[in-house]
């Protein structure tokens, strides 16, 4: 596939990419070790910038659509049984729930920016469009000048707030560029039930610590466990089950940035211990619970 060749790279593309999203992005071309540095979760939605030399992530699985641009370097990861290549200025997307890693292809380093976005809010710009379900982009690597700019705007400073308008309009740009390079020959047209699904997703979230019982999420949505299983992953792209783990690994995450030991983390999160909550967070981020924070205070530096 061209867009994930690694042939014709130019020595003038992160500079394009520059020039595009902001001067902000131009201090990405100075060297660096390893980081990520994260921006403040706005409504569903997460922006990183992260470096890398060499490999930066193991196999992992995230419950969010993953889509960025790759800055400086040449970012390669496995995804959907291929290895896959992106150079500077093209768009990465990764569908919820699917495994994949990540690192640096080359001895230059890898720097790339990356915008974390709930699927039930694609979800709700398509239905209302009159397109139920979460679209699927066969391929993860685009050369696509509208993606990228719509991306560019977002992530041209991560230390800097959307805001309601921006981030409400950012939403619609990405649902219409996803569906654009979406294969919605299978999408389903059954009618969702949004309300139910939508107060089990805030049950889930106010009760992540807590063990939660599917016949609570049944009397919530007003469905029966299948039809709850299958409508929940139509629109939040993963089980109900996956998306109170990774619910609790936000507030990991939370407690952690806020100083508390890996033990009193697991703890307030709802883990069964520290080891638990270990084990969760490397199937999710690809790094343990202590590398993230090492990375994280790197950055921060």
């Amino acid at each position: 596939m061209n867009v994930n060749s690694t042939l014709g790279i130019h020595k003038d593309r992160s500079g394009e990419i520059a020039a595009a999203s902001g001067p902000g992005l131009e201090r990405l071309c100075r060297p660096a070790s390893d980081g990520i540095r994260v921006s403040p979760c706005e409504k569903g939605i997460e922006r990183i910038e992260a470096r890398f030399q060499g490999n930066g992530f193991a196999p992992h699985r995230h419950d969010t659509y993953a889509i960025g641009l790759t800055m400086t370097g040449v970012q390669t990861f496995s995804y959907r049984g291929e290895q896959r290549a992106s150079l500077p200025g093209q768009v990465i997307v990764i569908h919820p729930d699917e495994l994949h890693d990540g690192g640096a292809g080359t001895e230059e380093g890898l720097r790339y920016r990356m915008l974390y976005i709930a699927p039930e809010q694609i979800a709700e710009v398509l239905a209302a469009a009159g397109a139920p379900g979460l679209p699927f982009v066969p391929a993860p690597v685009l050369s696509d000048t509208r993606f990228r700019h719509d991306l560019g705007g977002a992530l041209s400073d991560i230390d800097v707030e959307l805001g309601d308008l921006k981030r409400d309009c950012l939403i619609a740009d990405l649902a219409d560029c996803l569906s654009r390079h979406s294969d919605r020959g299978g999408s389903s047209k059954t009618s969702l039930s949004w309300p139910g699904l939508k107060r089990c997703a805030e049950f889930l979230k106010e009760n992540c610590a807590d063990q939660v019982r599917m016949d609570e999420l049944e009397g919530l949505a007003q469905l029966d466990r299948f039809s709850l299983s299958r409508q929940f992953r139509a629109v939040f792209g993963t089980s109900p089950h996956r998306y109170l783990v990774m619910r609790r690994l936000d507030r990991a995450k939370a407690e952690l940035g806020a100083g508390a030991t890996l033990a009193d983390a697991a703890a307030a999160s709802g883990f069964a211990d520290q080891s638990h909550m270990t084990r969760h967070f490397k199937k999710a981020y690809g790094m343990t619970p202590g590398q993230w924070r090492r990375l994280s205070a790197a950055a921060s530096v």
